[in-house]
């Protein structure tokens, strides 16, 4: 599922993913390299999703013996539950129609 603002990709399963490895690995960066993905293009989805929500989904944190890191906020939590809840209801309801595309491809 993806959700889109003006033509844009606000929220969608990479996003999604990309959310629960920062929340796993506390950092843009560790997440980035758990999915095989440059840091370069985490942050800009990062930046993305911040810049389409009211409040932002991901905060660094700076300084101090951990050397700083990267939290979820409690929208970045909202998020990722709304979106795996709907996700969850939807192949529920769509099951025989999932089963029937399914059975078109290799």
């Amino acid at each position: 599922m993806r959700v889109t603002v003006a033509d844009v990709i606000a929220i969608g399963p990479g996003k999604i993913s990309l959310l629960e490895a920062i929340r796993d690995h506390g950092s843009i960066s560790a997440a980035a390299r758990s999915m095989q993905m440059s840091y370069r293009r985490a942050w800009l989805l990062v930046q993305d999703l911040n810049a389409a929500m009211r409040s932002p989904a991901v905060v660094s944190e700076h300084g101090g013996e951990a050397r700083g890191g990267t939290v979820l906020t409690k929208e970045g939590e909202a998020v990722i539950d709304l979106y795996r809840r709907i996700e969850s209801i939807a192949a529920r309801a769509c099951a025989s129609e999932i089963e029937s595309l399914l059975e078109l491809l290799n």
